[in-house]
Order: C-alpha cells, then structure tokens, then sequence
C-alpha cells in the first residue's frame, strides 16, 4: 500500500500582521521543526497539528487513492505530479510542508 511522506521545509512568521491583530505576542510555529519528516496513510501522524492535518488530508487521500496533480489548475506547476507543496492555514504564522507519494 501506498504511503505519504510529509517534510516541514519552512517555518514562516508575518511579524506586521501578528502585532496588528493577535493579542499576544506569537512566534513562529512551535509544533514542528524545519526538516521534520512524517510516513502516514489515513491517519493524522502523533503529534501533527490538527488544523495542519485537515489542510492536508484531502491531497494526501488524492496522492493514497493514486490521483496526482497533473490536470486541473495543477496541471504544469510541480516537477513530480506525486507531490504537493502546501501550507497550513496559519495567516500569522504557517508552516510550509511538501507531500509525496512513496510506494513501497
């Protein structure tokens, strides 16, 4: 069965915008550290942010049921049609992750 690969390649932090609107001061993300790398099928990894994860799902069920993203609005944007680069949903502070199919 096939599996997806989740890499955490950047941490980012909208500094203007966290002094504008957020309360409390805020930093980058502190779930994750850039390079962390996570194997998963349906489930959501230990750990993983849950609001991360449910950005996540949909294209990880794409890349599991063996879609990838060769057509559509995707059609010519990744170099591999099995991966996705994608970011949470985090204004303030998202975090920027790559998924990939990895067959056994």
């Amino acid at each position: 069965m096939p599996k997806c690969k989740i890499t955490v390649l950047k941490k980012t932090m909208n500094r203007d915008l966290a002094q504008k609107y957020i309360k409390n001061k805020v930093g980058p993300c502190s779930k994750f550290k850039v390079g962390d790398e996570f194997i998963t099928t349906l489930e959501k990894p230990k750990g993983f942010c849950e609001w991360a994860w449910a950005e996540l799902f949909p294209y990880i069920m794409t890349l599991l049921a063996g879609g990838n993203f060769s057509k559509g609005m995707f059609e010519g944007w990744m170099k591999s049609d099995n991966a996705l680069i994608i970011c949470c949903t985090d204004g303030i502070r998202p975090v920027i992750f790559k998924i990939e199919r990895v067959d056994d």
